[in-house]
């Protein structure tokens, strides 16, 4: 068996009297694809929240490799289920921004945001303001900010949001393909259990 990635022991946290999420204990491995799928409000953005370190559970522990997830951020990528992009930035800029907050050297940083670009279509968009994009090209670009630093473990809440069909089946089969070198939790919603 695959070594554990990823493993969480009796994870809670609840809002008021609502209790989103209640001792979840799971293990993923290494090259695995994870799915929470559930209705709008069962607990899957806040699962998902706590298991990357975004929000401190009321109960319970989340480790990478055996270790605490607060110290193992770098090994992380989020896309939010919500895009959230600078306007004002082109998709470059972005890129390279989040990029600089990881510590990547600039050229390498060039030729990780260049690949990206082209895997997910955006090429020909490099320069274009986030402000000026479509809603699937900035989905798409969204998922290239949390793959920029090449992290081990890439968390999707829900991937597919907001997406036109042809953009649906791009990032669909980039999904798979990425799977075959990270390990990838994601979120679904039930409109998309028969896809």
């Amino acid at each position: 068996m695959p070594p554990t990635v990823l493993h969480t022991e009796r994870l809670s946290k609840s809002f008021g009297d609502i209790k989103a999420v209640d001792a979840l204990s799971l293990q993923v491995h290494e090259g695995e694809i994870l799915g929470f799928l559930g209705p709008n409000g069962a607990g899957k953005t806040t699962a998902i929240s706590m298991m990357c370190g975004l929000l401190k559970p009321d109960a319970g522990q989340v480790f990478i490799h055996g270790k605490p997830v607060i110290g193992m951020r770098t090994l992380v990528g989020v896309c939010p289920q919500e895009n959230i992009l600078w306007e004002k930035l082109t998709a470059l800029e972005q890129l390279e921004f989040i990029g600089s907050l990881y510590g990547m050297r600039p050229k390498t940083a060039r030729r990780r945001d260049a690949v990206l670009l082209e895997e997910l279509g955006l090429s020909n968009k490099a320069d274009q303001l986030a402000g000026k994009l479509f809603g699937g090209m900035k989905r798409r670009l969204n998922l290239a900010l949390a793959l920029v630093h090449d992290p081990e473990i890439l968390f999707l809440d829900e991937p597919e949001s907001g997406l036109d069909p042809q953009s649906r089946v791009l990032v669909r089969e980039y999904i798979r393909s990425l799977s075959k070198r990270k390990t990838i939790i994601l979120s679904l919603t039930g409109r998309r259990l028969r896809e």
